[in-house]
């Protein structure tokens, strides 16, 4: 495991960035109309299946939709591999599929002035991170320069996962994006 990813690291230039350490991250592919998913879920934790790009929120949890047949739950990463066998069990009638991702990913979070923290990831995606296109709550896959990512923003923060092979290559991209020397006034 990389050491950026496993030891939450640190950068701070006009926006700070954390790599948040082990997250805990399910991955649930299923149809997202399934009963038996959004069942699953309220048992699971009290969530709720999120619409297109969008995320629920109950508590420490939450989900974030991922695809039009996959959503990423998100919790503590001590409590990922028994919440996922307990997703596994609730679906196991349904046309489903549950994998502890948790030690397959990263987690990065940028805090800052919001234009900023905005700057800092338009110069790394070709996602529009205009508030109208990014508003808070709204979940977009995409490519953070040469490697595909997640990136969302809540309570003023972005986050963003990406694989954890790659962690120090996102972490690195994301202290020169958010370096006070790097700043580009664009929002």
């Amino acid at each position: 495991m990389s050491d950026i990813a496993r030891d939450g690291a640190r950068a701070a230039g006009s926006v700070t960035v954390d790599s948040l350490g082990p997250q805990g991250m399910i991955s649930v592919r299923a149809k997202m109309d399934d009963p038996a998913l959004a069942s699953a879920l309220t048992e699971l934790g009290g969530l709720s299946v999120p619409g297109p790009l969008s995320m629920s929120r109950s508590g420490e949890m939450a989900v974030l939709w991922m695809g039009p047949d996959e959503v990423m739950v998100l919790c503590a990463y001590t409590a990922a591999q028994l919440l996922s066998e307990k997703l596994a069990a609730s679906l196991s009638g349904a046309h489903a599929l549950v994998a502890n991702v948790s030690d397959a990913r990263a987690m990065f979070r940028l805090t800052g002035p919001e234009n900023e923290v905005r700057e800092a990831l338009a110069k790394l995606t070709p996602a529009d991170c205009a508030p109208d296109a990014l508003p808070e709550g709204r979940v977009r896959r995409t490519r953070l320069a040469q490697v595909a990512g997640a990136i969302w923003i809540e309570e003023g923060a972005a986050n963003v996962i990406a694989f954890r092979s790659g962690a120090d290559y996102v972490f690195g991209l994301l202290k020169t994006a958010a370096a006070d020397s790097a700043k580009v006034g664009y929002f």
